[in-house]
């Protein structure tokens, strides 16, 4: 670690110009990531850094700490050049979006995930998959490289830590727990954070309400498939959390799954499950995640995309 922080601020030193983007639809852990690194950069090193997204960041996500220094990526021109590319939380290469035309010309890329990847794109890569989320590999490095925080790095970082263990539903070894809890301690105020994330539309709760209330009990009860029509789609925000929490409630119910028809013959899936791992189905349909939180994106028809659905939960 100690070798990998020198060439980390070798690397932002000289730096002329910095972006930094996570994933494609970034969520709560993509966004507060990038965006608690570019207060690192800018209170460490007195350099500013461009925080870019591509596809649609959920309203959920307006009241975070400095969420209107971000921009979307078609606002830089393409022939622009960042010396240091950073990324966080992207998963795999086709999650990159329009972040890869800068990747792809940057000279030195670095890269900060808790995703398993056998295809890194980073020179220089913080990667830590027993980790809970992208902001406590980030939370890793401040205290290792001794990096100076403020109230919004602090806040940033604890809401990465949130939004991806589900709330602390989704906590799979006592790392995170220590992690959070030496934030609150350094000022995060977990109450006061979650509530920030309370900001939905109305129209999204309303849709995400349906999806969950006509949802398709499957194998006895142990598989839930709820759907999303494209005429509905525009309403959600984000990935659909909502539906999968509801749903993931009921007595019974081992796998949750919301098909979301994101356009004629294309469907997002959004894979969920209490205690089996359900990643492999995701990377068999090609996508990808975590053990028990996974998704994908195919291009078919709804009707078929449920029959693969069906077919892949067989024998679970």
């Amino acid at each position: 670690m100690e070798n990998k922080i020198k060439v980390l601020i070798d690397k932002i030193k000289n730096a002329k110009s910095i972006v930094i983007s996570g994933h494609k639809n970034p969520d709560g852990d993509s966004l507060c990531s990038a965006l608690a690194l570019m207060k690192i950069i800018e209170l460490n090193f007195g350099k500013k850094s461009t925080v870019i997204y591509d596809g649609n960041v959920p309203k959920f996500l307006d009241e975070i700490p400095l969420r209107n220094q971000t921009c979307f990526h078609v606002h830089i021109p393409e022939s622009t050049k960042f010396d240091l590319c950073i990324l966080v939380d992207y998963g795999t290469r086709s999650h990159l979006g329009g972040a890869e035309k800068f990747v792809a010309a940057a000279d030195f890329i670095i890269e900060f995930d808790h995703h398993f990847n056998d295809d890194l794109v980073g020179n220089l890569c913080f990667d830590d998959t027993t980790k809970a989320a992208a902001s406590q590999v980030i939370y890793d490095v401040v205290k290792s490289a001794k990096f100076k925080t403020d109230k919004d790095i602090i806040d940033l970082l604890t809401l990465g830590i949130i939004t991806d263990t589900g709330g602390f539903k989704f906590v799979r070894n006592s790392t995170v727990l220590k992690d959070a809890a030496e934030l609150v301690d350094s000022g995060a105020d977990i109450a006061y954070l979650t509530n920030l994330l309370n900001n939905s539309d109305k129209k999204t709760v309303l849709v995400e309400s349906m999806a969950a209330a006509n949802a398709e009990f499957l194998m006895k009860g142990r598989l839930v498939i709820a759907t999303i029509a494209k005429s509905d789609y525009k309403k959600l925000d984000g990935r659909g959390e909502l539906v999968l929490n509801i749903l993931g409630q009921i007595h019974g119910v081992e796998y949750i799954v919301l098909l979301k028809e994101q356009k004629e013959n294309q469907i997002g899936i959004s894979l969920r499950s209490k205690h089996d791992p359900i990643n492999k189905i995701a990377e068999d349909l090609g996508g990808g995640g975590h053990l028990c939180a996974a998704g994908a994106v195919v291009k078919d028809s709804l009707e078929n995309v449920r029959e693969q659905i069906i077919n892949a939960f067989k024998g679970k």
